[in-house]
């Protein structure tokens, strides 16, 4: 079963010459919405996804705008607002060492250099330099771990492993 990975949602038209006004999804904007890349749109009640080849794209304000070819007009794009645009797994990139997919990340179980286990991985925020990995801890508290040299030691994917060392204060 083929594996679908969110790129960003249509929200809106935007003018009269069938541009989708989209939220973006992905840290890769300019490489996924090349013209000529293909992107699937995902509808709240369709059974299949429909293909879309992208014409063209440019940002406006926290947008970004595409066209797709064949669709032309508003109308076209009236009836995907609220369709997800997303691509299979065999479109993801190679990444740097130690970058990874937040699928990758998000489950993952984090445990101390000393072996103490704090968590699982629930989701990750990317508030500005680095991105905070949040863990549901024992007590059921939030805890945020930067992802910075000086905490996290270890990524082991495969294993759905990671050894951080924390700061002092950051379990507590």
């Amino acid at each position: 079963m083929e594996k679908w990975f969110n790129v960003g949602k249509v929200v809106n038209t935007h003018g009269v010459k069938g541009e989708a006004r989209v939220v973006s999804r992905t840290d890769f904007a300019d490489e996924r919405y090349l013209p000529g890349n293909k992107l699937y749109l995902f509808m709240p009640d369709a059974k299949e996804p429909i293909e879309l080849t992208v014409a063209s794209h440019r940002t406006h304000k926290s947008f970004n705008l595409l066209t797709f070819e064949g669709l032309n007009n508003m109308n076209d794009i009236e009836k995907m607002k609220g369709g997800i645009l997303k691509i299979p797994e065999t479109q993801l990139s190679e990444l740097e060492e130690d970058e990874f997919y937040y699928h990758e990340i998000i489950g993952c179980l984090v445990k101390t250099v000393n072996g103490e286990e704090v968590g699982e991985i629930k989701e990750i925020l990317s508030p500005g330099a680095n991105d905070v990995w949040v863990i549901t801890g024992k007590k059921g508290k939030d805890i945020l771990i930067p992802y910075i040299e000086q905490v996290v030691k270890e990524v082991d994917i495969d294993e759905k492993t990671i050894i951080i060392e924390p700061m002092e204060g950051l379990l507590s």
